[in-house]
């Protein structure tokens, strides 16, 4: 029993919201290790392209979705009226993942079935994911993916890592400027 089955697309490609907690995207990557896969889910605020939530599992479940938005609402503990756009896939329609946003008051959004271009977003975080560490390590286990996912996000991605949309700034640094008033221009 489906618990979304299908949502409006709200978003229609517009991906600079005013303020942060007004749109997040979502969407699962998969990562190669010796001893199988592991999948990605993550949730990312349009505002700043901060990671705001993700999951690895070993399985597809929508537990995977379930995890990162659990994660995001706990971390930003959004107001009513967000938007969380994702794609058609069986975890984002899942009952479970429906009830959670639902509960959080969250608005659900997704793309049209088979276009990457209405995710732009999160693909591109998940392009720079691979490019930037995926494609380049080897993992033997499974656990040595998770430190280095969790490493990338968390320790780089979110607090390091430069961003030409955010005026080369990295997330958490124009998340501050915004929150602060101040123009994200005077970190140039």
């Amino acid at each position: 029993m489906p618990g979304v089955a299908t949502a409006p697309d709200l978003v229609r490609r517009e991906w600079n919201p005013t303020a942060p907690n007004r749109l997040w995207v979502a969407d699962i990557t998969f990562i190669r290790t010796w001893e199988g896969w592991l999948y990605l889910a993550a949730v990312l605020d349009c505002h700043s392209r901060r990671c705001v939530g993700w999951s690895l599992r070993e399985d597809l479940r929508s537990e995977l979705v379930v995890d990162a938005v659990e994660m995001a609402i706990a971390r930003r503990r959004p107001r009513p009226g967000l938007v969380h756009h994702s794609d058609h896939g069986s975890q984002y329609v899942s009952l479970a993942m429906g009830e959670h946003l639902r509960e959080a008051g969250i608005d659900i959004s997704m793309g049209a079935k088979g276009s990457a271009l209405d995710n732009a977003v999160i693909e591109s975080f998940f392009s720079t994911l691979k490019r930037e560490l995926v494609n380049r390590y080897s993992w033997p286990t499974k656990a040595d993916a998770r430190v280095a996912v969790f490493e990338w996000i968390e320790v780089f991605y979110n607090r390091q890592r430069i961003h030409t949309t955010l005026g080369y700034a990295t997330p958490d640094e124009y998340e501050s400027l915004s929150l602060s008033g101040e123009e994200v221009a005077s970190l140039s």
